[in-house]
């Protein structure tokens, strides 16, 4: 039975914790290994179902590994720079759509229903949005960390399997900002539609990011700071929940752009920190395809898609527990009395 984890104190409790990361279960990783080339299947004939299920087994901490109770998490929180017209929806559509997921009408929900995904959503402070990052720190220490308590603590009991994703006008601007603050290169390189802007609202967008990152990144003393200057609420609640997963042997599901530039604030403190987490899908965006490439993720699907709220990580659960059927359902040689290769 998991323990309940300790809050977070402050960005430096976060630190020390990501130094401190437990690994795989080696011992059931290497049980899996063991048990592939008995199964009745050539060699490699399942393509990355093979490893993915190893890899499920050393992170879930059993063998064979299981995948029967995934939960999405979705996240919400409002952004500053949302009023200077960097999106094409306002900023009330973040507090509209998560009345839309409570009601059932969004696309997570129905993704969630098609493959059996139990559906969590928080919203934070979102009649509070941060502060705009062009101009000022995004939030405060104190904001950061409670939005990362809000991920971190949350209970995984039972969870076998996480899919983390987001809601928040503005978000892939804040995305952007943060991918070119950690991996260099121009705001052009970062800074795409989003929500589907072109034309001056685009160059507002990608001067919000040049401007955040010229303000912030002399100053920011790790991926870490540069979350809490260039982040939101809904990023640094995943970022907690990423870790969280890990510290209760729960594989992680990334999803688009917005959890990835969380993600990659974390990888940035601790190379390992997302060992436990495969990537669902690479959206469109521009960014994302960029940001991914940086970090030496692999997607798992290519579906075109840029929604969000966990969407294309929900899509991805059909193949884990695919993996883990396959791994744990299939007969060996001797049990089918088939013969094995000579």
């Amino acid at each position: 039975m998991s323990h309940p984890i300790e809050p977070l104190r402050s960005l430096d409790d976060l630190r020390a914790r990501l130094r401190a990361l437990p690994g795989p279960d080696e011992a059931c990783r290497a049980a899996a290994a063991a048990r592939e080339p008995t199964l009745t299947k050539p060699l490699r004939s399942l393509g990355r179902l093979e490893p993915l299920a190893h890899w499920i087994a050393g992170w879930q901490g059993r063998h064979p590994p299981t995948l029967n109770t995934p939960r999405a998490h979705v996240f919400a929180g409002n952004h500053g720079v949302a009023l200077e017209g960097v999106s094409a929806y306002p900023p009330e559509v973040t507090v509209q759509m998560v009345a839309n997921f409570r009601r059932g009408g969004a696309g997570i929900n129905q993704l969630c229903k098609a493959f059996n995904i139990a559906l969590e959503v928080t919203e934070l402070d979102l009649d509070r949005p941060t502060q705009p990052f062009d101009k000022t720190a995004a939030m405060t220490e104190e904001e950061v960390v409670a939005a990362l308590n809000a991920g971190l603590c949350e209970p995984l009991e039972g969870v076998d399997c996480l899919c983390l994703g987001e809601m928040g006008i503005g978000n892939t601007t804040s995305a952007a900002a943060l991918s070119m603050a950690l991996y260099g290169g121009v705001a052009e390189d970062w800074t795409g539609p989003g929500s589907g802007i072109a034309g001056s609202a685009l160059e507002t967008k990608i001067r919000v990011v040049r401007d955040g990152v010229a303000l912030h990144a002399p100053m920011a003393t790790d991926g870490l700071d540069l979350l809490r200057r260039l982040g939101g609420r809904e990023l640094a609640a995943m970022a907690g929940g990423i870790v969280a997963a890990r510290l209760s042997r729960v594989p992680v599901i990334l999803d688009g752009f917005i959890l990835c530039a969380a993600a990659a604030c974390l990888k940035a403190v601790a190379p390992d920190a997302l060992d436990h987490c495969v990537l669902g899908h690479v959206s469109r965006e521009p960014g994302h395809q960029a940001l991914v490439a940086r970090m030496g993720l692999e997607p798992l699907l290519r579906m075109d898609m840029a929604l969000g709220e966990a969407s294309g990580a929900a899509l991805a659960v059909p193949m884990l527990r695919a993996a883990c059927f396959c791994h744990a359902g299939m007969a060996t040689f001797a049990e089918a009395g088939v013969s094995d290769r000579v």
